[in-house]
């Protein structure tokens, strides 16, 4: 068997797209378009909420034991990290529009059987394939845009649009989780179905084939994809499974050890391979590099902060869902309504600068959120700490997922979304992990009685330092891309400015 396998393309695609969108000013099909792949990134948040919120009623329901509870979740996350990468090159391999709506197909299917189930283990294997239908339309999604909308202006507006759906659409599944499993938990998974149903019909009239979703003599590296997905399941696996396991283990020693072997193999493979599933020249780019690294810790510091928030108001405070959903409301009102003007201040400012207020904004808000107490008043001590949130997320989340794809190749945009994406997940994964062994450490380890407010406190403030410590080291990698322009206006030459070092690709292949 050979290391590659043509993939061919239909004799008569559906109608290609336009030249790129270069106005600001949208027309109808391109609202339309918008319409279309940000509904896919809403209901990608809103399914992961609103499920989140049923997790008790389904235990109730099918009295499932605390790990399986836990794999309803953690089972979504590992088929979605581990096919991340995999989905994203499949995008620009296959054809987006292909990509997309087949992965939306799987999505509706596997939700459907998810409401219909009685058995815990076919539930968690519903959400692995959610997890796996979500790792392709969400970089697809995402390439769709970016290959549609010039660079500039308009990739910046629709981007930035873009972003602020996913945000809301996890804000709305905090409520709408709540009222729906009030009436049947079943209807958190029933309700996505008719929602990906109605994007299905309209991807299939308003999403068009980019010109470079018709080359012929595809290939895909079937060794590579291998490797990759099998390092990133593993990966993800060890990072959920660790705080359980213990980082000590035996057991997560040696699959770390195993994820570095994968890793190794998959990194040799596409060195010598003639198309590789993912170039590694694309890493050259300062500019891809930093955004990604940023948007680990804007993901995680945020994944730690609302895990030890969620516990905080409902076990310590005994706040219901529906007063939880309402606390974090703010910060997600604050990104759906604020986000589409980013896009205007990366226009004028650069990326670099309006993500780097953002982190600012997020270390205050962490900062601030360490001095809750056991009876500390919501607006006082923790809304700012949710309107400091918004505002970060306001001015990181559109302009990092401008910077993780200016100046990559239309055929590229898919890895290059798929490698954003990754970031994101891995670095929710392990902040969420650190964070976890933190508290539990820190409550173990507390002076004040066992089982205790105070020990319960020490171990929530213990979580928060996580975030605050993540959330700095993200404004370091973000700062660091402002200092080489400093240095060279003030007559200070770094280094030679190649193409990849203005955060563009070069399309010779720099392996």
């Amino acid at each position: 068997m050979t290391s590659s396998q043509t993939l061919r393309e239909p004799a008569e695609p559906p109608a290609t797209a336009p030249e790129h969108i270069t106005s600001e000013r949208f027309d109808r099909r391109a609202w339309a378009l918008l319409l279309v792949v940000c509904g896919a990134v809403f209901l990608d948040g809103l399914d992961i909420s609103m499920v989140g919120v049923a997790l008790p009623s389904i235990d109730a329901d099918l009295s499932l034991s605390t790990t399986s509870l836990q794999w309803i979740v953690s089972g979504y996350v590992l088929g979605y990290g581990g096919f991340l990468l995999l989905g994203g090159r499949a995008a620009d391999l296959l054809g987006r529009r292909r990509v997309f709506i087949a992965a939306l197909v799987l999505f509706a299917t596997a939700s459907l059987l998810g409401g219909l189930v009685n058995d815990g283990t076919v539930l968690i294997a519903t959400r692995f394939l959610k997890g796996i239908a979500a790792a392709f339309t969400a970089p697809a999604a995402l390439s769709i845009v970016t290959t549609t909308f010039a660079e500039g202006p308009a990739r910046n507006r629709a981007l930035a649009i873009y972003a602020a759906t996913g945000a809301t659409g996890f804000s709305s599944g905090l409520i709408f989780g709540g009222a729906l499993t009030e009436l049947g938990w079943r209807l958190t998974f029933f309700v996505p179905v008719i929602l990906t149903a109605g994007l299905i019909a309209l991807a299939i009239k308003y999403v068009p084939n980019h010109p470079s979703d018709d080359r012929a003599g595809r290939t895909m590296d079937l060794p590579g994809a291998a490797l990759v997905t099998s390092t990133m399941l593993l990966a993800v696996f060890t990072i959920v499974q660790a705080p359980e396991a213990g980082w000590g283990s035996i057991r997560t020693i040696g699959s770390l050890f195993a994820v570095v072997v994968l890793g190794w193999a998959f990194l040799q493979v596409e060195h010598r391979t003639s198309h590789p599933l993912v170039r590694l020249g694309i890493f050259r780019s300062p500019r891809l590099r930093r955004a990604n690294l940023t948007a680990m810790t804007v993901f995680g510091a945020w994944i730690a902060f609302q895990f030890v928030g969620t516990l905080y108001m409902q076990q310590l405070r005994g706040w219901s869902a529906f007063e939880m959903a309402g606390a974090f409301l703010p910060t997600g009102l604050l990104v759906a309504f604020g986000s589409p003007q980013s896009g205007k201040l990366v226009g004028r400012y650069g990326s670099g600068p309006v993500i780097a207020s953002g982190m600012v904004a997020f270390v205050a808000a962490y900062l601030l959120a360490t001095g809750i107490s056991a009876d500390s008043n919501y607006f006082t001590s923790f809304l700012p700490t949710m309107i400091l949130g918004g505002l970060g997320f306001m001015l990181t989340f559109g302009p990092l997922n401008m910077a993780a794809t200016e100046g990559i190749a239309d055929e590229e945009q898919g890895l290059a979304s798929g490698l954003l994406f990754t970031s994101l997940q891995f670095g929710g994964a392990v902040a969420l992990a650190i964070a976890t062994a933190a508290m539990a450490g820190a409550t173990a380890g507390s002076s004040a009685p066992v089982g205790s407010v105070e020990a319960t406190m020490d171990g929530f403030h213990a979580a928060l330092v996580v975030s605050v410590v993540v959330s700095i080291a993200g404004l370091v990698i973000a700062s660091s891309g402002l200092i080489a322009p400093a240095l060279e206006r003030r007559g200070w030459r770094t280094a030679p400015t190649t193409q990849d070092e203005r955060g563009l690709v070069a399309t010779e292949d720099h392996r």
